[in-house]
């Protein structure tokens, strides 16, 4: 979408983002918002408009800064933002990526390591929501990188941020997504604004950077294409104590297979409190054979999947423990932990599975594991000879996973 092409009380860029911000987030709310700012256009663009918003809405910013360690000039970037930040009056916190960094793959695991770092920090700030300042062009450059092989997510409006389990709770925005670059570098430059050239993005060793630079500027960018809808599968799951998420299978059977897979999918990965899903291909064969009649039990992603005549039940495969899973954590006095990517738990403890250990449980912790399904059991988390107290996260995942919260959170 052009800025020309908005509606005609919609001419600047700082409008543009206010619509969007009042479609995501509260004014009401005393939180603040946290603003992923590297100091390039894109993302000064972004931060100017989140201020000017801000002031009319009463709520605080705070403006994220992430060192990857890759650039020399990474430090002097950093305080440049962090002077941009003190020059508005807006909060700053500098970020550091440290430690090894891969000799493959260093694209994706600066992603990955940036998504973490910001979620980590919003949530220790109280922000739920991170802005970002991705736009048209970064879509268009995302499908020429899968076309090309890539696996690269299409930056979407609204989600949930990918990290796991750091991102629980913690939602990312992306304003300017109707907005292409070139027009954003020519609304700072009629405010006289400055902004920093990141190098990696004209070295042509990186598929980000080749993308950009065969995007012709004029180039049409048509919006992301429409998920599909699994909000009505998601809102009729339910979620026991021990984390399992359980649906009636008529309900998948009704679904489109494009529903069904794409439910399949997150379900596994968030019963599991894992990360990587599994392949197109195996979550296909999953989703056919949950809309036949068949009573069977499989395993995918981490997760053990059951299903009868009239329900079907995800879960965590308690076999992970034999492979490395299912890990023993330590909490300490006062953190809050999340173990196995699926229990939110407080310290002090040691947590391991209960796999191997239920004959220890006093009589009153094996009477509850009889209401679970036998191979929910193990993968259950325990302290000492006890079970634990602990918050399951795979239903409110899945809820944000399919999209049923569309707004900031109370």
């Amino acid at each position: 979408m052009r800025l020309a092409a908005l509606a005609p009380e919609l001419p600047d860029l700082d409008r543009h983002a206010a619509v969007v911000f009042d479609r995501r987030l509260s004014r009401a709310s005393p939180r603040p918002v946290a603003v992923a700012l590297s100091g390039g256009g894109d993302s000064v663009a972004l931060l100017l408009a989140a201020h000017t918003w801000a002031l009319t809405a009463g709520r605080p910013l705070l403006a994220l800064t992430l060192d990857h360690g890759l650039q020399p000039q990474g430090a002097a970037w950093t305080q440049a933002c962090a002077a941009r930040a003190a020059a508005l009056g807006v909060g700053f916190q500098a970020l550091s990526w440290t430690g090894d960094k891969p000799t493959t793959g260093l694209p994706a695991a600066a992603r990955a390591a940036r998504h973490r770092l910001l979620a980590d920090a919003a949530r220790g700030a109280g922000a739920a929501v991170i802005v970002m300042g991705h736009t048209a062009d970064d879509i268009a450059e995302a499908r020429a990188m899968r076309a090309a092989g890539g696996s690269t997510p299409e930056p979407r409006e609204w989600g949930p941020s990918p990290a796991w389990p750091e991102g629980r709770r913690i939602f990312l925005l992306r304003p300017l997504l109707g907005v292409r670059r070139g027009e954003i570098r020519g609304w700072l430059t009629a405010r006289g604004e400055a902004w920093i050239e990141d190098p990696a993005n004209a070295d042509p060793r990186y598929a980000r950077a080749r993308a950009r630079r065969d995007l012709a500027p004029d180039a049409p960018v048509s919006p992301a294409p429409a998920t599909p809808d699994t909000h009505a599968l998601a809102a009729a799951t339910t979620m026991d104590a021990a984390g399992v998420l359980l649906i009636e299978r008529d309900l998948l059977r009704a679904a489109t297979m494009e529903q069904a897979l794409a439910f399949v999918g997150a379900a596994c990965l968030c019963a599991a409190g894992t990360t990587r899903p599994s392949s197109a291909e195996r979550i296909g064969a999953l989703a056919d054979r949950l809309q036949t009649a068949q009573a069977f039990a499989a395993t995918l992603a981490g997760a053990r999947i059951e299903a009868d005549d009239r329900e079907v039940r995800f879960l965590r495969e308690p076999g992970e423990a034999a492979r490395g899973g299912l890990a023993p954590l330590v909490v300490a006095g006062g953190e809050t932990a999340v173990w196995d990517g699926r229990f939110e738990i407080d310290g002090p403890g040691e947590v391991r599975a209960l796999a191997g250990h239920a004959a220890r449980l006093p009589k009153e912790d094996r009477a509850v594991l009889s209401v679970h399904t036998p191979k929910a059991r193990a993968a259950l988390p325990m302290d000492g000879d006890r079970l634990i107290e602990a918050r399951p996260l795979a239903l409110a995942r899945l809820h944000a996973a399919c999209g049923l919260v569309a707004r900031e959170p109370d």
